[in-house]
């Protein structure tokens, strides 16, 4: 019990206190992850310092939040990480700055508030961080506020400190639903509805912002901050209440464990779906990361003695994939000859498979570690 109490004396005496928001809305396709991006980048154009989480296990969110943060992104999950990580990588972010007033850490959660468990109002509740509900107002107003009230007061574990009305189709229209809200449930932002802003989609999310070019990504970024700082949303984000973040008594990994090995990483447009916390614990462990394109280079690194191939969209880039027949090749000898391990996960599993057929049906020769062919279809199918 006394332990327990200096513990938790300790990390009082080292508490981090930073102002910190979490965006997260009735569902999904209400625009979480742009309104996230253009707060964060409008928030870095004002001088701020921000660090940006995404809620769950998503790939595809946190690379247009890296884009728009210029910082990298971790996921939070309660479930695959645990309270006491989660704790600490808030804190980290919290102290990440040497004046934690100027920083704002902003977390996007996913799909709708309550979904899953844990759900994002878990995590809000959790962490003591104030929620922003983000919703698409289109062909509605003030059921807008009433469905925003309903979900503030569904708990009461946890703070909304107001509405993003996005989409919506005039200044009156923002008004209805302004109005229709109550005086301890503001309106911070109403978003009028343009293109300027859409973020292309495909299946499994969003179009990775590699596959878009700089200057399109920029321009919806920029332009989706412009839309914030015109609506007023940064009077709101000062008078935000700090938040207390602590550091947690977490268990090192072996710090050599890992010494000596190589690991190569795919990592191209048809690559891309690994946790930046997961090779950050590898090289904590000890290990050495290198990255190659199976698309773009010729052989797996000459060095490497583990291979690592990823998830992405190999469906995508079947064709490109298969008529790198250097890079076939070399994987073929790496598991044949080396004796070296390979982890193939989602896409790096279809890759290592004989064929792959795409959404077009057409077949095209893979890797042929695995027997079997992958084949991609519609859901209509």
């Amino acid at each position: 019990m006394l332990g327990e109490t200096s513990k938790q004396q300790q990390q009082l005496e080292a508490s981090c206190y930073c102002r910190a928001l979490f965006l997260s809305a009735p569902g999904s396709g209400q625009g979480k992850t742009t309104i996230t991006a253009s707060l964060a980048r409008l928030l870095l154009r004002n001088g701020k310092r921000v660090r940006v989480f995404k809620f769950g296990p998503d790939y595809l969110d946190p690379q247009m939040l890296e884009k728009a943060s210029k910082t990298p992104v971790v996921q939070l999950d309660l479930w695959m990480a645990g309270e006491e990580w989660c704790r600490q990588e808030l804190y980290n972010a919290a102290i990440s700055d040497d004046d934690p007033a100027n920083t704002i850490v902003l977390i996007e959660g996913a799909m709708g508030l309550y979904d899953g468990t844990p759900s994002s109002a878990d995590l809000a509740a959790k962490f003591g961080i104030p929620v922003a509900l983000v919703m698409d107002v289109r062909a509605m107003a003030q059921t807008a506020a009433a469905i925003a009230v309903g979900l503030r007061n569904y708990r009461d574990d946890f703070d909304m400190v107001g509405l993003i009305a996005n989409k919506c189709g005039s200044n009156y229209h923002a008004r209805l639903v302004g109005d229709a809200l109550p005086e301890d449930l503001p309106l911070l932002a109403a978003l009028k509805r343009t293109d300027a802003v859409e973020l292309p989609e495909r299946h499994l999310g969003l179009v990775q912002p590699s596959e878009q070019g700089e200057e399109f990504i920029e321009g919806r970024i920029e332009a989706g901050a412009d839309l914030l700082e015109e609506a007023g949303i940064l009077e709101h984000i000062e008078n935000l209440t700090t938040v207390c973040f602590r550091p947690q008594s977490l268990e090192l990994p072996p710090c050599n464990a890992l010494t000596g090995i190589i690991i190569a990483i795919a990592h191209d447009e048809a690559f891309s779906f690994a946790y930046a916390a997961n090779t950050a614990l590898l090289e904590d462990m000890g290990a050495t990361i290198c990255r190659f394109s199976p698309i773009h280079d010729d052989a797996i690194p000459q060095q490497a003695t583990a291979l690592w191939l990823p998830g992405g969209y190999p469906e995508l880039h079947a064709r490109k994939l298969s008529e790198n027949a250097s890079m076939l090749a070399s994987l073929r000898r790496f598991h044949k000859e080396s004796g070296h391990p390979i982890l193939a996960e989602c896409g790096g599993f279809l890759y290592c498979m004989e064929d792959l057929v795409d959404l077009d049906d057409n077949s095209w020769s893979m890797a042929g570690l695995l027997s079997g062919v992958g084949s991609m279809s519609n859901k209509a199918g």
